[in-house]
């Protein structure tokens, strides 16, 4: 399933500010999300989500990001979210339990089977791949060994974990998966997002899913 058809498709993550929701919104990102976990750096309160959710225009998927939290805390995010993103150990019943389609973060150990994470997570709309960092759930601005993604895993991938405008054309050329998803690769710092670099990224990109 992790063979690309067309175009590449671009989720940024991490947005903290109204403007680089405009900016991505007019770079034709097809997904931004937004950080709900409060020890990240990047995170957001579900008041100021529901300000920058408002100002996403249609056809742009709003994406909130998860790490092992209370039920109750994720039904109060979702009036503002079109998709879930769980990024830690939750089980494939938690996750689908919220009436929304959902993604589910693998973090690449040396030990993980993705073809049994891919039955696993049978539900999961894509399996959304990032570095391995004991202690870090993701955001880690680290890659890892793209040779280890199956190029027939029964679930379409999401390629994340240290991506930045240099690397991203090979990692499109390489792995060829359904997203693209970046979140320090854009940054000037934590969650404050570098226009030149996010134009930049979603130019390199395009030129890789063109070939």
């Amino acid at each position: 399933m992790n063979v690309r058809s067309g175009r590449t498709r671009i989720k940024f993550c991490g947005l903290t500010r109204h403007e680089d929701v405009a900016i991505a919104a007019s770079l034709g990102v097809d997904a931004l999300g937004f950080v709900m976990w409060p020890k990240s750096a990047r995170s957001i309160t579900p008041a100021v989500l529901e300000e920058l959710a408002a100002e996403v225009p249609a056809f742009v998927t709003r994406v909130g990001l998860f790490v092992n939290q209370p039920a109750d805390f994720i039904e109060r995010c979702l009036p503002y979210l079109d998709l879930i993103q769980f990024h830690g150990d939750e089980p494939a019943s938690f996750c689908q339990q919220f009436g929304r389609p959902w993604i589910k973060a693998l973090r690449m150990r040396d030990d993980i089977d993705l073809h049994q994470a891919a039955s696993d997570y049978s539900l999961a709309q894509a399996l959304l791949l990032d570095a391995y960092q004991p202690g870090i759930p993701g955001g880690t601005g680290e890659t890892f060994d793209w040779s280890r993604i199956p190029a027939t895993l029964e679930k379409p991938v999401i390629l994340a974990g240290g991506l930045t405008a240099d690397n991203v054309g090979s990692a499109v050329n390489q792995v060829m998966p359904y997203a693209i998803d970046v979140s320090g690769g854009i940054e000037k710092s934590h969650g404050i997002k570098d226009a030149e670099l996010m134009a930049s990224f979603v130019q390199n990109v395009a030129l890789a899913s063109a070939h």
